[in-house]
Protein backbone atom coordinates (compact mmCIF):
# COMPACT_ATOMS: atom_id res chain seq x y z
CA UNK A 1 0.00 0.00 0.00
CA UNK A 2 0.91 3.57 -1.53
CA UNK A 3 1.50 6.44 1.44
CA UNK A 4 0.12 9.47 0.92
CA UNK A 5 2.98 12.21 0.29
CA UNK A 6 1.10 15.62 1.51
CA UNK A 7 1.15 13.08 4.88
CA UNK A 8 3.74 10.00 4.47
CA UNK A 9 2.25 8.37 7.66
CA UNK A 10 -0.66 8.01 6.19
CA UNK A 11 -1.60 4.86 3.73
CA UNK A 12 -3.06 5.42 0.48
CA UNK A 13 -5.91 2.94 -1.25
CA UNK A 14 -5.13 1.42 -4.68
CA UNK A 15 -7.53 3.67 -6.34
CA UNK A 16 -5.73 6.90 -4.62
CA UNK A 17 -4.48 8.95 -7.27
CA UNK A 18 -0.66 10.61 -6.43
CA UNK A 19 -1.21 13.94 -4.15
CA UNK A 20 1.52 15.35 -6.95
CA UNK A 21 -1.35 14.52 -10.15
CA UNK A 22 -4.16 15.62 -8.35
CA UNK A 23 -2.44 19.20 -6.60
CA UNK A 24 -4.97 21.97 -5.70
CA UNK A 25 -8.31 19.46 -6.56
CA UNK A 26 -10.78 17.46 -4.08
CA UNK A 27 -11.30 14.57 -5.13
CA UNK A 28 -8.61 11.62 -3.98
CA UNK A 29 -9.78 8.86 -6.75
CA UNK A 30 -10.74 8.89 -10.87
CA UNK A 31 -12.52 5.96 -10.56
CA UNK A 32 -14.29 4.66 -14.05
CA UNK A 33 -17.95 5.43 -14.26
CA UNK A 34 -20.88 3.62 -13.57
CA UNK A 35 -22.07 3.41 -16.99
CA UNK A 36 -19.00 2.03 -18.90
CA UNK A 37 -18.42 -1.32 -20.03
CA UNK A 38 -15.06 -1.63 -19.10
CA UNK A 39 -12.73 -0.53 -16.42
CA UNK A 40 -9.63 1.48 -16.27
CA UNK A 41 -7.31 1.48 -13.31
CA UNK A 42 -3.64 3.13 -12.98
CA UNK A 43 -1.46 0.37 -10.93
CA UNK A 44 2.13 0.58 -10.91
CA UNK A 45 4.07 -2.24 -12.05
CA UNK A 46 7.24 -2.39 -10.21
CA UNK A 47 8.97 0.36 -12.71
CA UNK A 48 7.49 3.29 -10.67
CA UNK A 49 5.78 3.87 -13.79
CA UNK A 50 2.99 5.71 -12.28
CA UNK A 51 5.46 8.91 -11.44
CA UNK A 52 5.36 9.26 -15.59
CA UNK A 53 2.06 10.26 -15.36
CA UNK A 54 0.72 14.10 -16.59
CA UNK A 55 -0.69 15.71 -13.19
CA UNK A 56 -4.39 16.57 -13.92
CA UNK A 57 -5.42 19.82 -15.94
CA UNK A 58 -8.35 21.84 -16.51
CA UNK A 59 -9.77 20.48 -20.37
CA UNK A 60 -12.53 22.39 -21.52
CA UNK A 61 -14.59 21.36 -24.73
CA UNK A 62 -16.94 23.25 -26.33
CA UNK A 63 -20.56 21.59 -26.60
CA UNK A 64 -23.11 22.88 -29.14
CA UNK A 65 -25.99 22.52 -26.83
CA UNK A 66 -29.76 22.28 -28.63
CA UNK A 67 -31.15 23.82 -25.57
CA UNK A 68 -30.60 25.60 -22.69
CA UNK A 69 -33.59 26.01 -20.16
CA UNK A 70 -34.07 23.12 -17.86
CA UNK A 71 -37.53 22.16 -16.44
CA UNK A 72 -38.49 20.03 -13.20
CA UNK A 73 -41.60 19.13 -10.96
CA UNK A 74 -39.50 17.72 -7.73
CA UNK A 75 -40.84 19.28 -4.65
CA UNK A 76 -37.27 19.31 -3.20
CA UNK A 77 -35.81 21.67 -5.91
CA UNK A 78 -37.30 25.31 -5.06
CA UNK A 79 -37.02 26.64 -8.84
CA UNK A 80 -38.73 25.23 -11.94
CA UNK A 81 -36.63 26.22 -14.57
CA UNK A 82 -32.96 26.74 -14.65
CA UNK A 83 -29.78 27.01 -17.00
CA UNK A 84 -26.35 25.55 -16.70
CA UNK A 85 -23.73 27.59 -19.16
CA UNK A 86 -21.07 24.79 -17.78
CA UNK A 87 -20.92 20.77 -17.46
CA UNK A 88 -18.48 19.74 -14.46
CA UNK A 89 -17.32 21.97 -11.89
CA UNK A 90 -13.39 23.14 -11.21
CA UNK A 91 -14.03 24.70 -7.76
CA UNK A 92 -13.97 20.88 -6.78
CA UNK A 93 -16.23 20.76 -4.28
CA UNK A 94 -16.33 16.91 -2.30
CA UNK A 95 -19.42 16.55 -1.08
CA UNK A 96 -20.64 18.64 -5.03
CA UNK A 97 -24.36 16.38 -5.52
CA UNK A 98 -23.65 17.00 -9.17
CA UNK A 99 -20.87 14.93 -9.58
CA UNK A 100 -22.95 11.65 -10.35
CA UNK A 101 -23.98 13.37 -13.62
CA UNK A 102 -20.70 13.21 -14.91
CA UNK A 103 -20.94 9.45 -15.23
CA UNK A 104 -23.50 10.05 -18.08
CA UNK A 105 -21.07 11.75 -20.23
CA UNK A 106 -18.67 8.70 -19.99
CA UNK A 107 -16.31 10.47 -17.36
CA UNK A 108 -15.88 9.75 -13.62
CA UNK A 109 -17.29 11.38 -10.93
CA UNK A 110 -13.92 11.86 -9.04
CA UNK A 111 -11.18 14.45 -10.65
CA UNK A 112 -12.60 13.99 -14.07
CA UNK A 113 -15.35 15.82 -13.09
CA UNK A 114 -13.24 18.78 -11.78
CA UNK A 115 -10.93 18.92 -14.79
CA UNK A 116 -12.81 17.74 -17.74
CA UNK A 117 -15.37 20.25 -17.99
CA UNK A 118 -18.14 21.72 -21.11
CA UNK A 119 -19.01 24.80 -21.93
CA UNK A 120 -21.98 25.90 -23.84
CA UNK A 121 -20.72 29.30 -26.01
CA UNK A 122 -23.90 29.23 -28.26
CA UNK A 123 -26.19 29.83 -24.51
CA UNK A 124 -27.63 33.53 -24.89
CA UNK A 125 -28.06 32.48 -28.77
CA UNK A 126 -30.87 29.16 -27.51
CA UNK A 127 -32.08 31.79 -24.53
CA UNK A 128 -32.91 34.97 -27.05
CA UNK A 129 -34.64 32.28 -29.46
CA UNK A 130 -36.69 30.91 -26.37
CA UNK A 131 -37.28 34.42 -25.45
CA UNK A 132 -38.92 34.84 -28.70
CA UNK A 133 -41.23 32.05 -28.60
CA UNK A 134 -45.24 33.01 -28.66
CA UNK A 135 -45.40 30.19 -26.55
CA UNK A 136 -43.28 31.28 -23.64
CA UNK A 137 -44.19 32.45 -20.49
CA UNK A 138 -41.78 33.99 -18.40
CA UNK A 139 -40.40 32.17 -14.36
CA UNK A 140 -37.93 33.08 -12.29
CA UNK A 141 -34.85 30.87 -14.13
CA UNK A 142 -31.85 30.07 -11.75
CA UNK A 143 -28.66 30.30 -12.99
CA UNK A 144 -26.15 27.61 -11.36
CA UNK A 145 -28.64 24.70 -9.85
CA UNK A 146 -26.01 22.20 -11.07
CA UNK A 147 -22.96 23.39 -11.47
CA UNK A 148 -21.54 26.94 -10.27
CA UNK A 149 -22.16 29.37 -13.17
CA UNK A 150 -18.71 31.58 -12.53
CA UNK A 151 -16.30 28.60 -11.52
CA UNK A 152 -12.68 29.85 -12.74
CA UNK A 153 -13.53 29.42 -16.63
CA UNK A 154 -16.38 32.45 -16.12
CA UNK A 155 -13.00 34.91 -16.15
CA UNK A 156 -12.64 34.07 -19.97
CA UNK A 157 -15.35 32.10 -21.24
CA UNK A 158 -17.82 35.16 -19.93
CA UNK A 159 -21.15 32.77 -21.01
CA UNK A 160 -22.85 33.55 -17.73
CA UNK A 161 -22.47 37.44 -18.47
CA UNK A 162 -23.76 36.60 -21.88
CA UNK A 163 -26.92 34.78 -20.18
CA UNK A 164 -27.10 37.93 -17.76
CA UNK A 165 -27.20 40.19 -20.67
CA UNK A 166 -29.81 38.78 -22.28
CA UNK A 167 -31.70 38.55 -19.11
CA UNK A 168 -31.04 42.40 -18.13
CA UNK A 169 -32.44 43.61 -21.90
CA UNK A 170 -35.68 41.45 -21.63
CA UNK A 171 -36.29 42.26 -18.38
CA UNK A 172 -36.37 38.53 -16.98
CA UNK A 173 -36.33 37.77 -13.71
CA UNK A 174 -33.21 35.49 -12.31
CA UNK A 175 -32.20 33.75 -9.06
CA UNK A 176 -28.24 33.08 -9.13
CA UNK A 177 -26.74 30.44 -7.39
CA UNK A 178 -22.82 30.40 -6.89
CA UNK A 179 -20.47 30.49 -4.12
CA UNK A 180 -17.78 32.45 -6.19
CA UNK A 181 -16.40 35.77 -6.08
CA UNK A 182 -16.58 36.50 -9.47
CA UNK A 183 -20.57 37.09 -9.54
CA UNK A 184 -19.63 40.80 -8.22
CA UNK A 185 -17.90 41.42 -11.26
CA UNK A 186 -21.74 41.32 -13.30
CA UNK A 187 -23.22 43.96 -10.24
CA UNK A 188 -23.47 46.71 -13.16
CA UNK A 189 -26.20 44.05 -14.91
CA UNK A 190 -27.35 42.90 -11.95
CA UNK A 191 -27.84 46.03 -9.88
CA UNK A 192 -30.25 47.78 -12.36
CA UNK A 193 -32.28 44.60 -12.83
CA UNK A 194 -32.39 44.59 -8.89
CA UNK A 195 -33.83 47.57 -8.52
CA UNK A 196 -36.80 46.29 -11.15
CA UNK A 197 -36.91 42.94 -8.44
CA UNK A 198 -36.13 40.90 -11.45
CA UNK A 199 -32.30 39.91 -9.46
CA UNK A 200 -31.46 38.40 -6.51
CA UNK A 201 -28.26 36.06 -5.78
CA UNK A 202 -27.75 33.19 -3.40
CA UNK A 203 -23.70 32.81 -1.73
CA UNK A 204 -23.19 29.67 -0.66
CA UNK A 205 -20.89 29.63 2.89
CA UNK A 206 -20.02 26.18 3.80
CA UNK A 207 -17.72 27.14 6.57
CA UNK A 208 -16.01 30.31 8.10
CA UNK A 209 -12.53 27.91 8.11
CA UNK A 210 -9.91 28.45 5.58
CA UNK A 211 -8.03 25.11 6.45
CA UNK A 212 -11.42 23.40 6.23
CA UNK A 213 -12.43 25.45 3.36
CA UNK A 214 -9.23 24.70 1.39
CA UNK A 215 -8.93 21.19 1.85
CA UNK A 216 -12.93 20.59 0.78
CA UNK A 217 -13.44 23.55 -1.62
CA UNK A 218 -10.51 24.22 -3.12
CA UNK A 219 -10.61 25.93 -5.66
CA UNK A 220 -13.82 27.92 -4.30
CA UNK A 221 -13.22 31.67 -2.78
CA UNK A 222 -12.20 31.59 0.25
CA UNK A 223 -15.13 32.04 3.16
CA UNK A 224 -14.03 36.23 3.78
CA UNK A 225 -13.84 36.89 -0.10
CA UNK A 226 -17.07 35.09 -0.16
CA UNK A 227 -18.51 37.06 2.57
CA UNK A 228 -17.12 40.05 1.04
CA UNK A 229 -18.87 39.31 -2.43
CA UNK A 230 -22.14 39.25 -0.03
CA UNK A 231 -21.42 42.63 1.03
CA UNK A 232 -20.87 44.06 -1.92
CA UNK A 233 -24.17 42.79 -3.65
CA UNK A 234 -26.00 43.80 -0.84
CA UNK A 235 -24.36 46.99 -1.34
CA UNK A 236 -25.43 47.97 -4.64
CA UNK A 237 -29.16 47.29 -3.78
CA UNK A 238 -29.09 43.15 -4.71
CA UNK A 239 -30.93 40.83 -2.58
CA UNK A 240 -28.86 37.99 -1.15
CA UNK A 241 -29.41 34.79 0.66
CA UNK A 242 -26.75 33.10 2.12
CA UNK A 243 -26.89 29.13 1.79
CA UNK A 244 -25.42 27.35 4.73
CA UNK A 245 -24.75 24.20 2.48
CA UNK A 246 -24.16 21.64 3.05
CA UNK A 247 -24.59 21.21 6.44
CA UNK A 248 -21.82 17.92 7.47
CA UNK A 249 -22.74 17.17 10.66
CA UNK A 250 -19.44 16.49 12.86
CA UNK A 251 -17.38 19.06 10.58
CA UNK A 252 -19.49 22.04 10.15
CA UNK A 253 -23.21 21.51 11.93
CA UNK A 254 -21.39 23.81 14.81
CA UNK A 255 -20.96 26.74 12.39
CA UNK A 256 -24.21 27.63 11.80
CA UNK A 257 -24.77 30.67 14.08
CA UNK A 258 -21.37 31.69 13.22
CA UNK A 259 -22.34 31.69 9.65
CA UNK A 260 -25.54 33.54 10.04
CA UNK A 261 -23.97 36.31 11.94
CA UNK A 262 -21.67 37.17 9.59
CA UNK A 263 -23.76 36.88 6.82
CA UNK A 264 -26.03 39.47 8.37
CA UNK A 265 -23.33 41.60 9.39
CA UNK A 266 -22.69 41.64 5.55
CA UNK A 267 -26.10 42.11 4.45
CA UNK A 268 -27.62 38.87 3.65
CA UNK A 269 -31.35 39.17 3.73
CA UNK A 270 -32.62 36.11 4.05
CA UNK A 271 -30.77 32.31 4.30
CA UNK A 272 -31.24 28.82 3.94
CA UNK A 273 -29.80 25.25 4.43
CA UNK A 274 -29.11 21.69 2.94
CA UNK A 275 -27.97 19.03 4.82
CA UNK A 276 -25.05 16.71 3.15
CA UNK A 277 -26.77 14.16 1.23
CA UNK A 278 -24.06 11.17 -0.38
CA UNK A 279 -25.69 9.44 -3.37
CA UNK A 280 -24.01 7.49 -5.40
CA UNK A 281 -20.45 7.52 -5.94
CA UNK A 282 -20.24 10.63 -3.65
CA UNK A 283 -20.06 8.36 -0.68
CA UNK A 284 -17.27 6.59 -1.56
CA UNK A 285 -15.53 10.50 -2.52
CA UNK A 286 -16.41 11.99 0.54
CA UNK A 287 -15.22 8.77 2.85
CA UNK A 288 -11.94 8.92 0.94
CA UNK A 289 -11.50 12.59 1.43
CA UNK A 290 -12.37 11.98 5.03
CA UNK A 291 -9.70 9.76 5.59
Amino acid sequence: MRADRENPSRPLSQDAVDAERRRGRGARTNKTGRFEAEVHEAFDDGWESLGDLDAFKTEVVEEAAKSIISHNDSPDVSFDSSINPYRGCEHGCIYCYARPSHCYLGHSAGLDFETKLYAKPNAAALLEREFSKPSYKPETIAIGGNTDPYQPIERERRITRSIVEVMARTNHPVGIITKSALVARDIDLLGPMAEKTLARVAVSITTLDRHVARAMEPRAATPPKRLETVKRLADAGIPVTVMVAPIIPGLTDHEIEPILEAAREAGARDAGYVLLRLPLEIKDLFREWLA
